[in-house]
């Protein structure tokens, strides 16, 4: 049976074509948000759109994904990620520079690229338990944030590792640009997260959700929105999203947690402005702590430098 999910339209995508706004909202490629209207499994308030409708504040999407038995492809199909850059190789791991637009590993209704297939591409084995198109991975990046991210090699690097994520001794480092100035400037998120019950694909804090802890700091201020170092003691699905829009400081470029579109749009972002920027841990094999660190992409540079000359 396909897998039927429903959201409402937030404001920050008011106006947007139909694929667009999918692609947004249900974490799919726009290409399959397109092929999915073209086969009549996309309805807006209850009636069978185009790719191409636009989409107006509080209407309702449907949208039939297909179930995995249904999915004969969901398998790591090796294919190059233009922008994707390896910054570490041993026996046990690989870690990789991931760019925006590229999700961990295949999953039911994504059809673009994924780090794995871009692995596979590479000449890179992988030998881990668990299900074949998610070998490897014990931590994932949301296709809409770059940065970095660690793939096991090894049944032994992936055991170590899973065991470090769960016991929160890896140290993740992201950097995001906020809408406003928090108060404080430095300060630490302890807020549960779980499932949004009115959206699927959102995520909001809530008693019953599962306990999430963001620290942040205050790098640089700015007129329009603060640039934070951010450090995660879990690793929730949105969890730095969710955490700021809690606090009435969304990521900038990010309306499905309420950021302002019209400064998304004069900074030029297409995503929110979100990078894994460091990683840290006891290295699987050598049991030496390592670090790798990354460094801004084009658009988020971009986005930084138009901050500067707003009015």
């Amino acid at each position: 049976m396909p897998e039927v999910r429903n959201v409402l339209v937030p404001d920050g995508l008011a106006g947007e074509r139909l694929d667009t706004a999918v692609a947004r909202l249900f974490g799919v490629s726009r290409s399959k948000a397109a092929d999915l209207a073209a086969e009549g499994k996309i309805l807006l308030d209850g009636a069978a759109a185009t790719k191409s409708e636009r989409v107006h504040p509080g209407s309702h999407v449907e949208i039939s994904l297909p179930s995995p038995g249904e999915t004969p492809g969901l398998e790591v199909v090796a294919e190059p990620v233009p922008g994707m850059r390896v910054i570490h190789d041993d026996d046990d791991i690989v870690v990789v520079d991931k760019p925006v637009g590229v999700a961990a590993h295949p999953s039911v209704g994504w059809s673009g690229p994924t780090v794995l297939g871009s692995l596979a591409a590479a000449g890179y084995r992988i030998s881990t338990s668990g299900a074949s198109e998610r070998q490897g991975i014990v931590s994932r990046l949301d296709v809409g944030t770059s940065g970095l991210m660690v793939v096991c090699k090894s049944e032994h690097a992936y055991s170590v590792l899973k065991r470090a994520f769960k016991e929160r001794t890896v140290d993740k480092v992201y950097h995001a640009l906020v809408q406003g100035l928090p108060d404080p400037l430095v300060g630490t998120i302890d807020a549960p997260i779980g499932r949004h019950p009115g959206h699927d694909f959102k995520f909001a804090v809530m008693d019953s959700g599962k306990p999430a802890v963001t620290h942040y700091e205050l790098i640089e201020a700015y007129r329009h929105a603060s640039l934070l170092e951010v450090h995660l003691e879990t690793g929730r699905t949105h969890q730095i999203r969710v955490h700021m829009a809690a606090l009435k400081h969304p990521c900038v470029g990010d309306p499905m947690y309420g950021a302002d579109p019209s400064l998304g749009t004069r900074l030029g972002l297409q995503r929110q402005w979100l990078h894994a920027m460091g990683l840290g841990f006891v290295h699987p094999g050598s049991g030496e702590y390592v670090e790798f660190r990354s460094s801004y992409p084009a658009d988020l540079q971009e986005a930084l430098d138009r901050l500067d000359d707003l009015a």
